[in-house]
């Protein structure tokens, strides 16, 4: 793949997503890739567990890829939209477990990703948000609904209509992510410890554990949906557009609401 490195450890798959130069952005090839090594995790009985991380110290994922989302229609803004849900999807619902290994920047899709998983631990410099407001774009992954879940409603409007993004130990008492250890080394040392513990248990159990807790965040709400029609609606905005050309010139944006 070209964007991925893998290392297999006693039936747990390390994932590596490898596109440093981009901070790991989230480009459909990338995604391609990503729904491949899912769909490979329920196949393969010889895969116990997913460890998912990022290449390098500064980037789990950092986003979207702005200049390809620019480019979009709506129509294929609602396709990215649907598609990327049910990735996420695939992810949350896969009856084996799944860690994400947070090394730097989680935001926009990439901290969607990170929440999609089942257990989330972060280095000290780890950074997690949905900034997509500052692109005059809303999150498209589900990341709504997960971050609503996750820290209640209050706490994840304020993160998603600032657009700020928290540090690893703010994450840690808001319960967005399960450990903050002090580097890489320390991090892929908890994440590969706490998989063994988990694949020492019965496949069945932690299946159905997995599955009885989602059960409790049904997929048959309406939110998902909206969210989706949302984000390709936006996609169409002169505030949008303003968004990711200023992002691409470095300069801040000004949002006329249009």
């Amino acid at each position: 793949m070209e964007y991925f490195q893998f290392q297999l450890n006693n039936q747990v798959l390390i994932a590596t997503i490898t596109r440093p130069h981009a901070l790991n952005a989230l480009n459909s090839k990338l995604l391609e890739e990503l729904r491949e090594v899912i769909d490979d995790l329920y196949k393969n009985d010889k895969f116990r567990g997913l460890i998912l991380t990022g290449d390098g110290e500064r980037a789990f994922v950092a986003g979207a890829d702005i200049k390809e989302l620019a480019a979009l229609s709506r129509d294929k803004a609602l396709e990215l939209a649907i598609n990327g849900q049910h990735l996420l999807r695939r992810i949350e619902d896969c009856p084996k477990p799944i860690i994400a290994a947070i090394n730097g920047v989680a935001l926009g899709g990439g901290c969607e990703l990170a929440m999609a998983c089942h257990i989330r631990i972060a280095t000290e410099t780890a950074r997690l948000g949905q900034p997509e407001i500052n692109l005059g774009i809303m999150p498209g992954y589900g990341g709504t609904q997960r971050l609503t879940q996750l820290l209640g409603r209050g706490r994840a409007l304020e993160l998603m209509l600032t657009g700020d993004p928290i540090s690893a130990r703010e994450a840690l008492a808001a319960g967005l992510v399960n450990h903050v250890v002090a580097n890489r080394e320390e991090l892929m040392a908890l994440a590969g410890s706490l998989m063994a513990k988990i694949v020492s248990k019965s496949p069945i159990a932690i299946a159905r554990i997995i599955r009885s807790v989602n059960a409790g965040f049904s997929y048959e709400n309406v939110g998902y949906s909206v969210e989706s029609e949302n984000f390709a609606a936006s996609t169409m905005t002169d505030d949008f557009k303003e968004g990711t050309r200023s992002f691409i010139e470095k300069r801040q944006p000004v949002f006329r609401g249009s």
